[in-house]
């Protein structure tokens, strides 16, 4: 194609409607929405305040950065500049694996859109309603890039890694009033940096908070250097040396589009219900119904076999043997043989006790995982959990959840987000119960906000 034909569904059509876009334009429903996502992305970052990753992070940002500044870096209540406040908060909230996720681009957007766009907000003084408004830009730009790059991207690259860069920088663009120009150059200087490999989890490596740290920072990089007039690739999605060719087989310009201004990524984006990747809840749920529905203990069973799409195997399948507690999280049968044995695979349940629990390997030893080709037809738009138990007497039966748990179709409400945020703040010290209660109230109230400033009192460790 000549660089002179216009293409439809292009980069420059997204960055139109995000400069458009304004709070009166989103429905209630999706503001709502945004609200629980942002206390749900609350307790997640609160959550991930002292973990070993997140520490080495947030020691970075000491050495690398001011000592004060506009922005919150909620891990240790220190003020810092809005780059590395964003970098930090955005590891912090991705380490315990309960943060959101969008089914059909398989992409975390919390985790990206909401340290980079509070960061900025705290530094310009935004309403609740600006921040909000961004926050619902982030969100489209991000689960349409994703989306975009399709499945082939996700055998390689962690979307929310890549296209959470961009989502990044539209939320900011967003609170700096950026226009459709100003916002495609954030895309483009968004694009060329988005990164993100999958081969970590091979190693039992931290890179996956890395990927969140950068992309959240990078993001907001990009936005404020637009800002400034400097220019990004105005064709970074679809051009002939753009994101879809370097990423993707399976692009489709068609998603960067489709529903804009009539369907909304906040509604579609689902809540983690259990602190494991989220490729292994549906199996998860399959199994702790089968087991409820049978009066099955863990001991009962001999074989459980997890039917599954393939990114599920790509994702899982090379951690066989896990080290630590984040890729235990990552293994399909140690996340099985937790909800066999407890019931539950909240984040109380992977503990380094868990790791080294003679029965929990050994159940985990008796799961395997098949593809199966009608899962791996619904996904990603549905994850269907389906597992087949084989038990001591000789029984087998399947199991079939199809809708887990968190997903729009069975999602959590207020009080069960609540009581998960504040779950999450106390397992990281991350804020007390009277913290809590100013934050839950601030959340709820967020549109009538006059600034989103000092969720947490300042102080040192």
């Amino acid at each position: 194609m000549s660089e002179t034909v216009t293409v439809r569904h292009s980069t420059r059509e997204l960055a139109s409607f995000l400069a458009r876009l304004r709070f009166d334009d989103i429905p209630d429903e999706a503001v709502e929405r945004t609200k629980d996502l942002f206390l749900d992305w609350v307790g997640s970052a609160l959550a991930g305040s002292n973990e070993r990753p997140v520490r080495t992070l947030e020691r970075f940002a000491r050495e690398m950065g001011p000592a004060g500044g506009p922005s919150e870096d909620l891990t240790s209540r220190r003020r810092t500049s809005p780059l590395f406040a964003a970098l930090v908060n955005g590891a912090a909230s991705h380490v315990v694996e309960q943060d959101d996720l969008h089914n059909a681009s398989v992409f975390h957007p919390a985790t990206v859109v909401f340290p980079a766009a509070l960061a900025a907000a705290q530094q310009t003084g935004a309403s609740g309603r600006e921040f909000l408004a961004a926050s619902v830009a982030g969100y489209e730009a991000g689960v349409r890039v994703g989306r975009f790059l399709g499945r082939s991207h996700y055998r390689v690259f962690h979307t929310t890694g890549t296209a959470g860069t961009l989502a990044a920088a539209a939320a900011v663009s967003h609170l700096l009033g950026a226009g459709e120009e100003t916002t495609l150059h954030a895309l483009g200087s968004a694009g060329t940096q988005a990164a993100g490999l999958w081969e970590f989890l091979r190693d039992a490596a931290d890179s996956k908070q890395l990927h969140t740290a950068k992309a959240a920072s990078d993001g907001l990089l990009a936005a404020y250097l637009a800002r400034d007039g400097f220019t990004g690739a105005g064709r970074i999605l679809e051009g002939e040396r753009g994101m879809a060719a370097g990423m993707s087989s399976d692009a489709d310009p068609n998603k960067l589009v489709e529903g804009l201004g009539a369907s909304w990524a906040v509604l579609e984006t689902s809540f983690k219900y259990h602190a494991s990747c989220r490729h292994t809840h549906p199996a998860a749920d399959a199994l702790l119904k089968g087991m409820r529905e049978h009066r099955l203990a863990a001991d009962d069973i001999t074989r459980v076999r997890a039917c599954v799409h393939q990114a599920a195997i790509d994702v899982l399948g090379p951690v066989t043997d896990p080290r630590t507690i984040h890729q235990s999280k990552f293994s399909m049968g140690f996340v099985l043989a937790v909800i066999a044995r407890n019931g539950s695979a909240g984040i109380n349940d992977f503990t380094e006790e868990a790791l080294g629990d003679a029965a929990l390997r050994r159940f985990s030893d008796k799961v395997e995982m098949v593809l199966d080709s009608e899962v791996d037809a619904a996904y990603p738009r549905r994850w269907i959990g389906l597992v087949e138990i084989e038990t001591k007497g000789g029984g087998r039966f399947t199991s079939r959840v199809d809708v887990p748990k968190g997903d729009p179709g069975n999602t959590l409400g207020c009080e069960e987000l609540e009581e998960k945020a504040r779950n999450l703040a106390a397992y990281g010290g991350g804020a007390s119960e009277g913290e809590m209660d100013r934050i839950v109230a601030r959340i709820w109230g967020l549109e009538e906000e006059t600034d989103v400033r000092d969720l947490l009192p300042e102080g040192s460790e």
